[in-house]
């Protein structure tokens, strides 16, 4: 079961700054590919070592350098020389627990943000994207190598919009929304298997059903966790007085910012969807129970005359006179059907059955 807060302990103590991967280990060796563009031309290759981006850092050309892969402290440390980054900067790029946001640190931003996707195991996932954002660059690193950059990438080679013609803000501007953008393809399947959910609680709810939608009332927490910070992030960048990020960059930023509050309210509906179909199965499970009730109520009143007059000639007293009648067994058989029939009627005019 995912775990909705994650374990820090093993930075207790520690100074600020100190290397140590926290979270889950997603992919043991880094994959390291470099994406260098103009109007005019397109590079790419994938480097065995970090240091060998160094050769792109004062090119005039935009810069994307992506890492899949933050086991290796030593290589992270590496490029934080090449590049001049924080070691907190660093720091937080290794705690894959961090929340959204954004921090101006003068000749670079620092974006962290939470990409959700489905694995193979069609568990939902969410990973770590930290961004960094320089005058000509941006450094992305991932917590494995499966990620939704994949048109970002398309774009870039082929040329088409904006992206070849722009600066290095406008590439960071298409990676947050690719990763906003994927919410939506998330949230669709999660909205269809609400609505399978809610047909089955509608039609013969059953233990299963409760599990499925515990599961997918931990779906929806893990999700506005996620989601909810990331409005706050993209309103920062957009607001942020940086010489970095340029005026035709920002707005796009706001159709960004857009699509997260639509994000988050779609998450809420699916929420609150979710918390009312618990209610919904209570009340069903309840009604079930008050249903059989009945029945063996009924059930039970309708033989307690039955079982008087049994048990009065049951009784082994020398004078009852209706013992020594000749149709005395036919006669009781007829009391017994017919109390019966009649109390059936009674509760049927009274619409208890």
């Amino acid at each position: 079961m995912r775990k909705l807060i994650g374990r820090r302990s093993r930075k207790a103590g520690l100074p600020p700054g100190s290397l140590v991967h926290v979270g889950e280990v997603r992919r043991e060796t880094a994959r390291v590919t470099v994406l260098d563009y103009d109007a005019e031309h397109v590079e790419e290759r994938e480097v065995a070592a970090v240091a060998e981006c160094l050769v792109f850092r004062d090119k005039p050309t935009v810069t994307w350098v992506n890492v899949a892969g933050l086991r290796d402290a030593a290589e992270l440390e590496k490029l934080g020389e090449c590049y001049g980054l924080h070691p907190l900067v660093l720091e937080d790029i290794l705690n894959t627990e961090q929340r959204p946001k954004l921090e101006d640190y003068g000749e670079y931003l620092f974006v962290v943000l939470k990409m959700i996707y489905y694995d193979d195991q069609d568990e939902l996932v969410a990973e770590q994207i930290s961004l960094i954002v320089g005058p000509s660059f941006v450094i992305s690193f991932q917590e494995n190598g499966a990620d939704v950059f994949d048109p970002v990438r398309e774009r870039i080679r082929s040329g088409k919009g904006r992206v070849r013609k722009s600066g290095a803000d406008y590439l960071a501007y298409a990676l947050i929304d690719a990763v906003v953008d994927n919410y939506f393809a998330v949230l669709e399947k999660i909205g269809d298997e609400v609505e399978d959910m809610e047909e089955e609680l509608l039609a013969r709810p059953s233990s299963r059903t409760l599990q499925s939608i515990h599961d997918l009332k931990r779906e929806m927490v893990f999700l506005r966790k996620s989601a909810w910070p990331l409005r706050e992030m993209v309103s920062a960048m957009q607001r942020a007085e940086s010489p970095l990020i340029q005026e035709t960059t920002v707005v796009y930023l706001r159709d960004v910012h857009d699509h997260a509050i639509q994000v988050i309210d779609t998450i809420e509906s699916l929420r609150d969807i979710v918390v009312g179909m618990l209610d919904t199965y209570l009340s069903s499970v309840s009604n079930r129970m008050n249903e059989v009730m009945k029945v063996l109520t009924i059930i039970a009143t309708v033989f307690i005359p039955l079982t008087f007059v049994a048990g009065v000639y049951g009784m082994n007293f020398q004078h009852m006179p209706e013992l020594g009648w000749h149709y005395s067994y036919p006669i009781i058989w007829l009391v017994f059907v017919g109390t019966t029939v009649w109390m059936i009627a009674f509760f049927r005019r009274k619409q208890w059955l």
